[in-house]
């Protein structure tokens, strides 16, 4: 019997297989060259069903090649759409110059006006794909370019400051590497092989030249950390609420673009004046960091079966209700947000984010004057200070700074990983305060925006604050869920910073983003504080010179928690 049942499903994937092989052969693919407005090329693939004279177009317009999204092409042309793949001005096999989204809204207005006038589409247009890929979209769309009428951005931005900038600091180790990779190498020239030291150079002006070469783009975005004129050409956020298209929003929490994705889904659905486009928004949030979307296995940690998605399979259903019909003539959508809650790893549904049905509540820190490392006397529980608690410090040294992952074998520095890893070798560090809660007897479920309130001080005219939400588990790993960063200069200000006075004490917010997640019984609540997230986030040099300034000073950084300064997480928790 077993043998037989075996047999069966061998044959029945044998048939499966079989099937969509014999879909996909009947997809015809055809290079054209496509003209833009300036005259330059690029380099467009056409995939399509020969036997349908016209159909919906989906256009995905990448950066990365567009030879490497074949099978997806081939999937969406089989679903009975002509799908349309084109190489970013500049890139592969396209005419022109890259720079990054420079021409991304007009170029991406040109292809859609072309594929309007091909005989094969049927004057629907959609946009799909991730990251790069998903900006190209919102600048696209931006442009109102005719027959566009749905798009999927998935993790991405419409803000590229915040993108690159949370709370002053930047993203260094993401966008450094990906110029690397993404810039014009003259000849003869290699990559630098001490990222490390690259890293660390300052001024932070010159870190393209300790790249290896000059990339003019990359040090006009290290060079402009205030939120100026320079960012204005892609800065998108207040516009984007004035489209009138269904859009499909996926990110995972762990994904350096999840504020930025979730937050433009929530624009859309709060703020668009257009009451059928608030009807027709989806998000769609994960367990996932930017490279894992859809996946079970995320760093250190196993979510399960129940965290596997298929991102292509979703738009594809976001496709057949909303570009191969008339939005008009589409319902809206019936559960516009699904997200993950890490922990118990279940889906749950809800009518917006932040969910209903939550309650902001706080989580103070506490201390004797010693919640340095692991093993300090730091505490975290619901009741506020009622006493002169002795505030923390610790120091942060911009020649050593607190690493944002354990650095291994397996993971060099340069390797620093968003995802969830285990933070106990960082928390030997006596520049990491470490607030432990007892294990809980009952689950604490949260889900929403998390954030933390810090009454700090510094001996430096600027210093950082990195907080880090921990899941600790029976056996001790230390699941980090969320992180935030705040650069002291921008406390009150992201385009007019303001140096610290040192020995003062300030009251600062700290953004941790979105998260979902259930404490379990036996498990406990985390709260780390240090001064840096090396190299996932710039250090600082605590100067307040900014990116010119070549100098450094090791900072003193003070937590206060008492009965007037009330230091805590807050987290919107479900009882």
């Amino acid at each position: 019997m077993k043998r037989a049942h075996v047999l069966a499903v061998c044959l029945c994937l044998f048939v499966t297989s079989w099937l969509e092989a014999a879909e996909t052969s009947a997809i015809t693919k055809e290079t054209v060259m496509v003209p833009m407005r300036d005259g330059v090329l690029l380099a467009t693939d056409v995939y399509r069903d020969p036997s349908l004279k016209q159909a919906p177009v989906l256009l995905m317009r990448t950066p990365y090649n567009k030879d490497r999204v074949k099978k997806s092409a081939e999937r969406f042309a089989a679903a009975g759409y002509v799908a349309v793949v084109q190489d970013c001005r500049g890139k592969f096999q396209s005419e022109g110059v890259f720079y990054p989204y420079d021409h991304e809204g007009r170029d991406g207005y040109d292809a859609i006006e072309w594929l309007g006038k091909q005989p094969w589409c049927n004057g629907r247009i959609g946009m799909w794909g991730a990251s790069y890929v998903g900006a190209t979209q919102w600048l696209a769309a931006n442009e109102q370019p005719p027959g566009l009428v749905t798009i999927a951005p998935t993790a991405t931005f419409s803000s590229f400051y915040r993108n690159l900038y949370l709370g002053g600091a930047m993203r260094l180790s993401l966008i450094t590497r990906w110029a690397a990779g993404n810039s014009q190498k003259p000849e003869g020239v290699e990559v630098t092989d001490d990222w490390r030291r690259t890293l660390l150079h300052l001024p932070m002006s010159e870190i393209d030249d300790e790249i290896g070469w000059s990339i003019p783009w990359l040090e006009g975005m290290l060079t402009h950390p205030e939120y100026d004129g320079y960012w204005k050409p892609t800065e998108l956020t207040a516009e984007i609420v004035e489209l009138k298209l269904p859009m499909q929003h996926i990110v995972g929490y762990y994904d350096f673009f999840s504020r930025e994705t979730v937050g433009n889904f929530s624009r859309m659905q709060g703020w668009a004046p257009d009451m059928a486009t608030r009807e027709r928004q989806q998000l769609i949030l994960g367990p996932w960091d930017h490279g894992s979307i859809g996946r079970a296995k995320v760093g250190d940690v196993d979510f399960g079966e129940n965290a596997v998605i298929d991102k292509d399979g979703e738009n594809l259903k976001w496709f057949e209700r909303y570009l191969k019909t008339d939005a008009a003539n589409s319902p809206a959508v019936a559960v516009p947000v699904k997200y993950f809650s890490m922990g118990d790893n279940v889906w749950q549904e809800a009518q917006t984010w932040p969910p209903q049905g939550f309650t902001p509540t706080a989580f103070y820190l506490h201390s004797e004057g010693s919640a340095n490392t692991g093993t300090g006397n730091g505490r975290l529980d619901i009741c506020p200070p009622v006493t002169a608690e002795p505030a923390d410090r610790f120091q942060a040294d911009p020649a050593d700074p607190a690493p944002a992952c354990p650095v291994t074998e397996k993971r060099p520095l340069i390797a620093a990983t968003w995802a969830p890893v285990d933070q106990r070798p960082i928390e030997k560090r006596n520049d990491v305060l470490v607030y432990t809660s007892e294990p809980y007897t009952e689950p604490l479920t949260f889900a929403g925006n998390a954030q933390a309130k810090l009454y700090v001080s510094a001996d430096t005219p600027d210093a950082d604050w990195v907080v880090k939400l921990i899941d600790v588990h029976p056996d001790g790993f230390a699941q980090n869920l969320a992180v935030g960063i705040l650069r002291g200069r921008f406390r009150d200000s992201e385009s007019q910073p303001t140096p610290l006075e040192p020995g003062k004490e300030y009251e600062i917010t700290v953004d941790l983003g979105p998260i979902a997640a259930q404490i379990g019984a036996g498990h406990r609540l985390r709260v780390d504080i240090c001064g840096a997230y090396f190299p996932l986030f710039d250090r600082n040099p605590n100067t307040g010179e900014g990116p010119f300034g070549k100098g450094t000073q090791v900072a003193t950084e003070k937590v206060y928690h008492d009965a007037v300064r009330p230091s805590r997480i807050i987290l919107p928790c479900r009882y």
